[in-house]
């Protein structure tokens, strides 16, 4: 699965997938451009990589950003060959709590809207190099949540599920593929990061959920986004790639 001299783009960079993803595609050959917002744990990623790399300080909801991404990203290598949306966020909200357009709004701009705004920046560059765009999702994109304050990542996941769908029927004219990876529970920092308390939400419930009884590790769904970014998968387009455990089939 060799990616030599191809150029990769990973959005959420900093640290869990995106981070497990970086160091993978390093480590087949890529060149990596690193997008987060956190500068600093960026820069520890870029470190453990072993090829070129670029590190873009960037908040991929905005346009002006996203812009700055794609260019620089340009400007270093001169193309542009997989693009992985894999930023995300959660915010506790629900319609019960009252607090849902709030957490709905900061959720769908990090893990819809930018992955909109750079599929569409990236689609020339990835017509040209007959690339693909791997989405990171969730399995929860298909189960309604058990506990109502998720509800807004859900949505965000289901819309981005059906986003690869249409995108995959849109660019496959020109070679490129699009698909999706649906990780269930992995031990990365969303749950900190969410605000929401260990006390309703944490590793061990998710595991004690699953057919495995046990979370994954990012490593594990950056083998997959890889395969799937490589020639081995060159039939492979408009799909949604599930690692999860079992914690669907629990449910």
């Amino acid at each position: 699965m060799s990616f030599e001299n191809k150029v990769v783009i990973i959005t959420g960079a900093s640290s869990g997938i995106g981070a497990a993803t970086a160091i993978l595609f390093s480590k087949e050959k890529a060149n990596v451009v690193l997008v987060g917002r956190n500068e600093t744990k960026l820069e520890s990623v870029a470190a453990l990589c072993e090829t070129k790399h670029l590190v873009v300080k960037a908040d991929v909801s905005k346009e002006e950003e996203a812009i700055k991404i794609v260019e620089q990203a340009v400007e270093k290598f001169g193309k542009i060959d997989v693009l992985v949306n894999n930023a995300g966020v959660s915010r506790y909200g629900s319609v019960g709590y009252g607090n849902i357009l709030k957490a709905y709004d900061e959720v769908m701009a990090t893990n819809m809207r930018a992955a909109i705004i750079l599929t569409s920046l990236c689609s020339k560059h990835l017509i040209s190099s007959k690339g693909n765009v791997i989405n990171v999702s969730s399995v929860l994109a298909v189960i309604p949540p058990n506990k109502p304050g998720l509800l807004p990542y859900c949505i965000s996941k289901a819309a981005l599920n059906l986003f690869t769908q249409g995108v995959a029927l849109d660019l496959g004219k020109h070679g490129v593929r699009v698909n999706t990876v649906s990780p269930g529970p992995v031990r990365t920092d969303i749950i900190v990061n969410s605000g929401i308390p260990e006390s309703k939400l944490s590793w061990a419930d998710f595991a004690a959920n699953t057919v495995l009884k046990r979370v994954g590790e990012p490593e594990e769904i950056a083998d997959l986004i890889v395969y799937l970014a490589s020639d081995k998968a060159k039939s492979i387009t408009g799909s949604n790639f599930v690692a999860d455990n079992g914690f669907t089939w629990k449910r």
